[in-house]
């Protein structure tokens, strides 16, 4: 039987990281086999992307190279990691999928790439799949952002390329991953401006009540 695809989204500091781990806790205790990974870097050339994507001055390359990049690391991810895990019958959790560049790409740089570019782009690379089921963690991105300046300040690697746009860029981000959730019935939101025990149960009961495998 082939294993079930879930996706966490959301802006900076939702808590999506620490959240794919105790998800990942809470299943492989249920006896799934479950794999977690990231975009980017959930293969050993997405590490290599992660760090052209994820550091460094936020402006160093524009929008279409950096969907490009995005890209070629999904499509690495799918075809080395995420397709076998599923086709073994193994659970695979994300941190962030296709929606974050859609999100990141699409609502919230100036320099805008359409939707249809960034479905044409998914087609060329990922195909047919789609995840089972995908959480958007919902918060207030001034709250997100303190989170995540807080964590990188304790991180030897600085990962806040993303951080340093301004409070406009992080707002657009939020309103265009509500307005995703509302395209399709994969998409599931929820309030991350909570304990993470609070947030973990909240998680698990949606699982619960949309796989029935869970």
């Amino acid at each position: 039987m082939r294993g079930k695809f879930i996706t966490l989204e959301g802006g900076e500091g939702a808590g999506k990281t620490t959240q794919i781990k105790l998800l990942g806790e809470y299943l492989t205790q249920k006896g799934i086999e479950t794999v977690l990974t990231k975009e980017p870097g959930g293969t050993p050339i997405g590490q290599e992307l992660r760090s052209i994507l994820c550091t460094g001055d936020k402006d160093k390359i524009d929008a279409v190279a950096e969907a490009l990049l995005y890209y070629a690391d999904r499509r690495i991810h799918v075809c080395q990691k995420i397709l076998p895990a599923l086709n073994r019958g193994a659970w695979v959790i994300s941190d962030r999928f296709a929606d974050s560049t859609m999100a990141y790409q699409c609502y919230g740089y100036k320099d805008r790439i359409s939707k249809d570019t960034l479905n044409e782009l998914y087609k060329i690379t990922v195909g047919d799949l789609k995840p089972d089921l995908t959480i958007i963690l919902d918060i207030d991105p001034k709250i997100g952002l303190a989170r995540s300046l807080e964590r990188n300040a304790s991180s030897q690697i600085q990962e806040t390329r993303h951080e340093g746009r301004a409070l406009e860029f992080h707002q657009n981000l939020r309103n265009g991953f509500l307005e995703i959730s509302k395209t399709d019935s994969r998409y599931a939101v929820i309030d991350a401006n909570c304990p993470v025990e609070e947030l973990h149960k909240k998680i698990v009961r949606l699982i619960e009540s949309r796989i029935s495998d869970a």
